[in-house]
This record gives structure tokens, C-alpha cells and sequence, in this order.
């Protein structure tokens, strides 16, 4: 089937349909610029019905035996084995993912549809004792009721499922609002698989539009009691502000500026590997990604030839090619971005060891270092194919560097003795860190989430249950109470 064809409706109580908004939603290909779909955009007439069938649908999902709940799960596994190759296409062409990130990423999808299967039969009641004589204390594991998720465009299948799947599993409902740039990927196809799955109708409605049509209607809405979103810290902590002014539940998977560091006792060669791979994955459009290299000085020369040497053989092309590592990014405005940021970089004192040149949405990779304590680039997520190199004497200013930041999603230490590499990392102000390997990792059953600017909430395995259900007391008063009046 042709996603770009048939998927470009929004699905609402398990129909597919246009959208009642006056402009269209218009998916590009953002390497060559091929339009991909025209998607009429939904209105706040729209979010309401698509919640409002959510609303209805889960009463009796909720109430459906968890065994019957997860065979859902275990087609749309299937499913997703059976079309890998579509939906492989369809990563490339609507995201600019080269064959290595599409492969990454469909390998994470299948692996969370397996922790969801599990995840259907995991929450647990308890029974606690009481003071009272005669009082049995029930607590109960219940779902929150409807859910919202808002996923962001350069993983968009994949943070799109890592939400919606469990949220499903544990008896919810969900409204979806995926990427406006990835509006197939991170949404319609999300649908598509599900009902071809046969989850019921009403369960997963998927609404593709924009803040300028619909505003905070998605968020303010009084249906939904939990928002899934990942995305910019900007938006993230609007999106927290709405939802404590609503009494909801947020879940915020935020961005990044993660610091790998290479010690002294480091092995260089497989250090120079873990860093190209955790700077220049995906463009570096990933949050977890490498923004700066922390090299000790003893190691530095090595290093610094070695990683620019390697980036050099980074292939910048058409990410349809499987020899392609760098693709473009996601539009113009991105590319333009990235572009502006390293040409100020420079011009305020920065050495560029390798600059990449702009064509259309591919930028190539760009290695800079000299930079100032004070330089702006040194604090912000960069979202693109730019590293910066950090020298640092010793362990104590290696931490006092990488936690220099209003961030802290992820990190790598690289370190020939382990237990110094975990000592520094547990000094490191951030949610996840890793020893002797890439900082860009997920994995189903580990908690996933960042400190300060990076987000609250953790997902993944028993995070999911905390983040999707909600808890109930029941009290049994067997025999009769005494009342002081």
C-alpha cells in the first residue's frame, strides 16, 4: 500500500477522514522536496470528538480481560514484521532517515511492542494491614482513563508507539498528535497497524494539525487526565505549565546536551567510534545524542586526529542510498539553523577542524573546538551534524564541564577501568549515562528519562505502569466500627 496515499486522513472513533480545518497540512520529502500528502488539518471540533470517543471506548477496554488486551500487541508485532520494508520506505522518504536509523529505529518499535504484551499483565493490587481492628486496606492498580500524546519528528514511529503501546496495555485510551512534518510516520501509520491489529474502535484516534489551528486544545482539554509529550524543553515546559493549571498528569521527554567523556586510560580507537556514532546518528537529531566531546588533554592530540579522520568518511547524500551515513534534516529552517550556529561559532573564535557545507536540507558534518568557557553553543542542544571538542585536565573539571548545562538527559564515560568510569558518572548531573559505549540508548525495560531541562517523569517498564495508572483505596470494614460520637 502507498502510506503517503491512503494514511493521509485523520482517524477519529475509527474512521478515517478529512479534517474540517480552511488549510491543508503539507508532508514534504526533506531530501528532494517531493510532496509526500496533503492532509487537511483538524480543529478543536476535531480533538474534542477524537477524546470524547476515547473517552467512551475505554470504559469497556479498561474492563477487558489483560490476556485478550495483549493480543493486540502480538499482531501488531506481526504486522509490523510483515511490512518492514514499507515502512522502512517510509522512514526514509517522509524524515530523511538513512537505512541504519530506519533499522534502529523499527528495532526499538518491535522490542516495546514485546515489553507491551507483558506490560498488559503487570499491574498489581495490594492489600495492606490497619490499625483498626477488622479493616482491610484494598489498593488498587487502575488505569488513568484517556491519554494524550504528542510525539516530536526525528523518531516519530517509534516515540510514537513507545507511549501509545503501553498506555493501551494498561487499559487506557489515547489521542495522538503527531509531528506536523511527520504526520504518516508518527501518527497515521500508528492507527493503521492497530486497526489492523483489531484494537477497537475509538481506542486510538490520531489528529494531525497544528498549535495554529487548535491552540492548547489538546492539552487544556478535560477529558485527558495524563500528556505524554516529547519534544524542545521550551515547549515541553508550556506543556507542564497548561497541565498543572489542568490537574494533569505530565510526562515530559525532553532535550539534550549530553557530554561523552574520554579519560586519559580510555581506549581511543573504539572512544573516536562511540563518539562518531553518538554525535552524527540521524544528522544528530536525536536527544540523547553526543553534543560535546570531553577529551583529557593526555589523549587529546590522538583523539582529535582520529575523530576528525573518521568524520571525514561520513558518506552526506540521499539516505535512500544504503552507503548513505548523513541524510538531511528534517526542513529548512533546521538547516539554516545548524548552518547560522556554526558560522557564529566561528566568528567568535572557534577553530572549525571540519566544516560542512549547506545544500538544500543536507548539512555536512562540521568539528569544532577552541571554544571559549562562555561560547552559546557550549549550553544549547544543537540538533545537527556538529561536534564539539572540550579538552579538560583531570576528572573533577571533566564533571564540572559536562554538568555546565541547563540539561541532563543522557552520557558516556570512556574509561579502561570501569568502576572510575561509574564513580564519575554518578557525579554527573543526568538521567542515564554509559560506560565504554554510545550515549544514545532505549531500551524497554530500563527507565527512560532526563533531570533539570531534560524532563520529569521516567518511561519505560515499571515507569510505564506509574506513568499511565493511577491507584485506588478500598477500605472493608469487617465486624463494626466505633464513631467517638
Amino acid at each position: 500500500m502507498s502510506f503517503f496515499t491512503e494514511l493521509a486522513h485523520q482517524y477519529i472513533d475509527g474512521e478515517w477522514r478529512p479534517g474540517s480545518g480552511s488549510w491543508d497540512i503539507i508532508d514534504f520529502n526533506p531530501y528532494d522536496g517531493e510532496k509526500l500528502a496533503s492532509i487537511q488539518v483538524a480543529t478543536v471540533a476535531e480533538v474534542d470528538q477524537a477524546y470524547r470517543a476515547a473517552e467512551r471506548a475505554q470504559v469497556g477496554w479498561a474492563a477487558t480481560n489483560p490476556y485478550s488486551r495483549r493480543l493486540v500487541f502480538e499482531r501488531a508485532l506481526r504486522i509490523i514484521e510483515d511490512r518492514e520494508q514499507e515502512i522502512t520506505e517510509a522512514i526514509i522518504a517522509e524524515l530523511g532517515g538513512t537505512h541504519l536509523k530506519a533499522a534502529f529505529e523499527l528495532h526499538l518499535v518491535k522490542e516495546f511492542l514485546r515489553e507491551a504484551v507483558q506490560l498488559a499483565l503487570r499491574p498489581e493490587g495490594r492489600i495492606l494491614p490497619s490499625p483498626i481492628d477488622g479493616k482491610e486496606n484494598r489498593v488498587y492498580r487502575l488505569p488513568v482513563g484517556v491519554v494524550g500524546v504528542i510525539s516530536p519528528f526525528n523518531f516519530p514511529f517509534l516515540l510514537s508507539v513507545k507511549s501509545v503501546a503501553p498506555a493501551l496495555a494498561l487499559g487506557n485510551a489515547v489521542v495522538l498528535k503527531p509531528h506536523q512534518n511527520t504526520p504518516i510516520c508518527g501518527g497515521s501509520l500508528v492507527a493503521k497497524v492497530f486497526e489492523d491489529a483489531g484494537l477497537p474502535a475509538g481506542l486510538l484516534n490520531v489528529v494531525i494539525t497544528d498549535i495554529a489551528e487548535i491552540g492548547d486544545a489538546l492539552i487544556e482539554h478535560p477529558v485527558p487526565k495524563a500528556i505524554s509529550f516529547t519534544g524542545s524543553d521550551k515547549v515541553g515546559q508550556h506543556v507542564a505549565t497548561v497541565c498543572a493549571a489542568n490537574f494533569k498528569r505530565a510526562i515530559l521527554e525532553l532535550g539534550g546536551n549530553s557530554a561523552l567523556i574520554v579519560l586519559d586510560d580510555a581506549d581511543v580507537d573504539y572512544a573516536v567510534d562511540a563518539a562518531v556514532f553518538s554525535r552524527f546518528v540521524h544528522q544528530g537529531q536525536v536527544c540523547m545524542a553526543a553534543n560535546r566531546i570531553l577529551v583529557d588533554r593526555s589523549v587529546e592530540k590522538e583523539f582529535t586526529e582520529k575523530f576528525v579522520a573518521k568524520v571525514r568518511t561520513l558518506k552526506v547524500g540521499d539516505p535512500a542510498d544504503p552507503t548513505t551515513h548523513i541524510g538531511p534534516l528534517i526542513n529548512s529552517t533546521q538547516a539554516d539553523a545548524v548552518t547560522s550556529l556554526v558560522e557564529a561559532t566561528v566568528e567568535g573564535g572557534a577553530t572549525a577542524l571540519l566544516r560542512g557545507s549547506a545544500e538544500g536540507n543536507l548539512v555536512g558534518p562540521s568539528v569544532l573546538t577552541g571554544l571559549a568557557d562562555d561560547s552559546p553553543i557550549l549550553s544549547q542542544e544543537i540538533f545537527g551534524p556538529v561536534a564539539l571538542l572540550v579538552p579538560f585536565d583531570g576528572e573533577d573539571e571533566a564533571v564540572r564541564i559536562a554538568n555546565e548545562t541547563p540539561y541532563g538527559l543522557s552520557g558516556a564515560v570512556h574509561t579502561g577501568d570501569v568502576e572510575r568510569g561509574v564513580r564519575i558518572a554518578q557525579r554527573i548531573n543526568t538521567g542515564m549515562i554509559h560506560i565504554n559505549d554510545s550515549t544514545v540508548h532505549d531500551e524497554p525495560i530500563v527507565p527512560f528519562g532526563g533531570e533539570k531541562h531534560s524532563g520529569s517523569g521516567r518511561l519505560n517498564g515499571e515507569s510505564m505502569i506509574e506513568a499511565f495508572t493511577t491507584q485506588k483505596w478500598i477500605s472493608v470494614q469487617h465486624g463494626r466500627s466505633q464513631f467517638p460520637f
